[in-house]
């Protein structure tokens, strides 16, 4: 083997391991990435609903919070960073159409920002459901009643998680946690 060659080779190996190296690092910073484990399994099998639920466990794990206990004001402070995680995962397996950010995007189309959040505009969000196939002659759909398969429309799901004892407030509580995203 040639001078040259076994430079290149080792030139490569030098640089596949500082990638690697780097990968590693990265991977410290996400301590909690079994967390998101089942998540990722149900959304890879297409298994919308399971994930929708599996969504809904990991805000409250986060939060600490069992689901009828959790308010509007927690939510003001929920991570970032977990929310991000949650939507990539959306988007990755459901090809861009379900996620946070389909339904944010969804809600800003039809003029909604964090003014409408703060309003509390409830007509606003009554179409943002029609869009998201939430509602269906003028009546919120019970969340059993929605498709989950990828025919569902753009930013159907996660669905579930939408539905709260506090109705419309914890939904713009949310969205206005997702504006600052």
């Amino acid at each position: 083997m040639s001078d040259l060659i076994y430079d290149e080779i080792l030139t490569q190996l030098k640089t596949l391991n500082e990638k690697i190296s780097y990968l590693e690092d990265m991977f410290l910073l996400v301590p909690d990435i079994y967390r998101y484990k089942k998540l990722q399994q149900c959304l890879a099998e297409g298994d919308w609903f399971e994930a929708d639920l599996e969504t809904i466990k990991i805000i409250l794990t986060v939060t600490g919070k069992e689901q009828d206990n959790l308010r509007p004001e927690d939510i003001v402070f929920f991570p970032l960073d977990v929310l991000k995680v949650i939507d990539r995962l959306w988007l990755k397996y459901s090809e861009n159409r379900f996620g946070f950010s389909p339904q944010l995007k969804a809600y800003q189309k039809l003029g909604g920002n964090k003014s409408t959040t703060i309003a509390n505009d409830r007509k606003l969000l009554e179409q943002w459901g029609e869009q998201l196939g939430w509602r269906q002659k003028d009546q919120w759909r019970k969340c059993d009643e929605l498709d989950y398969s990828l025919n569902a429309p753009i930013g159907c799901h996660p669905s579930q998680w939408w539905n709260s004892p506090y109705g419309s407030k914890m939904t713009h509580f949310f969205l206005s946690r997702l504006m600052d995203n």
